[in-house]
Formats: C-alpha cells, sequence, structure tokens
C-alpha cells in the first residue's frame, strides 16, 4: 500500500501535514472490526476510519443517523484492537455532538477513554465550529467533513454531489477554511467535483481526504459496501 519505511508504533499525527508538504499520498480506510483493522495495520495504511456508515453497512439501516454512541464504541474498540499502527479516527453519530459543545466533549472522551481511538471526525461547520473548538480545546484531535454530510443528506436534498454552483464552491472553501482555523487537523471533502476539491487543498494547510471528489486531495478513503458507487456519481 505504501512504499515508505514503516515507523514504529503509533503514526505521529504531525505525519499526515508533512506528507502534504511532500505530496506524499494519504491512505485512509474505513474499518468496523478487529479483522479490518488488523488488515488496514498489514497493508501499511495511514489512517482507518470507523465511520458512522457502518449503521449502513453492518447494521442494515437506510442511513447513517440511527448510529448510536454505544454502536458506534462497540465498532471503534475492535477496530482499534486491529490497527496498531495507523491513526484511528472516531465518527461522532448523530446526536453526540449537535446539542451542544458539552455533549460533544463528553461523548468525545467516551471515545478515546473507552475505545481507544486517536481523534474524532465531525460532520460540517456553521455551529459544528464551536464543537471543534470545544474538542481541540480539550485535547482531542478533530478530523472535519464537508461537502456531502450523510448525517444532514435530507437537507441537502439526498445524497448528491455538493459545490457545483460557484457560490456553492465558495460556501466550501470558507468552511474548509474556517475548520482549518478551528484547529482540525484534517478535513473530509466528499461528494464534491474534482476541480473544487483541487482549489480547497490548494488552499488549505491541513490535509483534504477525498471521498468521491477527485484525484487532487491529499488522500483518499476507500469505504466498504456500495457507497464508491454513490459517492463517484455526477462528481463533474
Amino acid at each position: 500500500m505504501t512504499t515508505r519505511p514503516r515507523t514504529a508504533g503509533k503514526l505521529p499525527l504531525t505525519d499526515l501535514a508533512e506528507m502534504k508538504k511532500r505530496r506524499e499520498p494519504i491512505v485512509m480506510v474505513t474499518a468496523y472490526d478487529f479483522p479490518s483493522g488488523r488488515l488496514a495495520d498489514a497493508a501499511g495504511v495511514d489512517v482507518v476510519l470507523v465511520g458512522d456508515s457502518a449503521a449502513m453497512t453492518v447494521l442494515g439501516h437506510d442511513s447513517t443517523t440511527p448510529a448510536t454512541m454505544d454502536d458506534m464504541l462497540l465498532l471503534a474498540r475492535a477496530a482499534a484492537r486491529g490497527a496498531k499502527r495507523p491513526l484511528v479516527v472516531a465518527d461522532m453519530p448523530f446526536g453526540s455532538f449537535q446539542v451542544s459543545d458539552e455533549d460533544a466533549v463528553r461523548n468525545a472522551v467516551r471515545f478515546v477513554k473507552e475505545a481507544g481511538v486517536d481523534a474524532v471526525k465531525v460532520e460540517g461547520a456553521g455551529p459544528t465550529l464551536s464543537r471543534v473548538l470545544a474538542l481541540v480545546g480539550a485535547g482531542i484531535p478533530v478530523m472535519g467533513h464537508i461537502g456531502l454530510t450523510p448525517q444532514s443528506a435530507t437537507m441537502l436534498g439526498g445524497y448528491k454531489a455538493q459545490g457545483r454552483t460557484a457560490a456553492k464552491a465558495k460556501e466550501l472553501l470558507d468552511d474548509a477554511l474556517a475548520l482549518e482555523t478551528a484547529g482540525c487537523f484534517s478535513v473530509v471533502l466528499e461528494c464534491v467535483p474534482a476541480r473544487v476539491a483541487e482549489r480547497i487543498t490548494a488552499a488549505l494547510s491541513i490535509p483534504t481526504i477525498g471521498i468521491g471528489s477527485g484525484r487532487g486531495c491529499d488522500g483518499q478513503d476507500r469505504e466498504p459496501g456500495d457507497r464508491d458507487s454513490r459517492n463517484n456519481a455526477e462528481l463533474h
């Protein structure tokens, strides 16, 4: 998976920014259990995301929103046991951070203490920025996520590409810059037109991870299940 020398122990978080500077592709995969985490570790991936997409691909729901903290803690704990070297990032499920900064910190602390993850991921910008500030202030690394944000897919008109007009593309760029300023160590760009994703990537000093957003991102995520077909639809 990677040609660079493997370092002993956990990959330092700061290495991701250095990889961006060197234009070295970052590899992220989604895993929901111990075997997947262990395979990702053996393959030399950089980041393992325990995605709330497990609500659909593992638990059989029609969307990501039914995923609970208990569901995600169980899956994150298992994946983290297998992924010794990669950074393990847990998706904060719907309802775990939207209510208040205090709830966000409380639930993120549970991920770190009970599941052993290295960071958490939150969807959106706007009101989410205060959550990012609170989490980073509590010493918890945060990965941002903009573009198609599945937890709010209904408000976005379904699972559709985002940023297709100049105004919407400018909003995404502004959101990405705001997340960087708030302290995110990286930002996921999901279902964003390739040219827009490339522009955002060039504007940020932190890495971008693309999910169906073209080759111009600093890294790519691969998820199990049927999300690839959804994410690669209507991007250009």
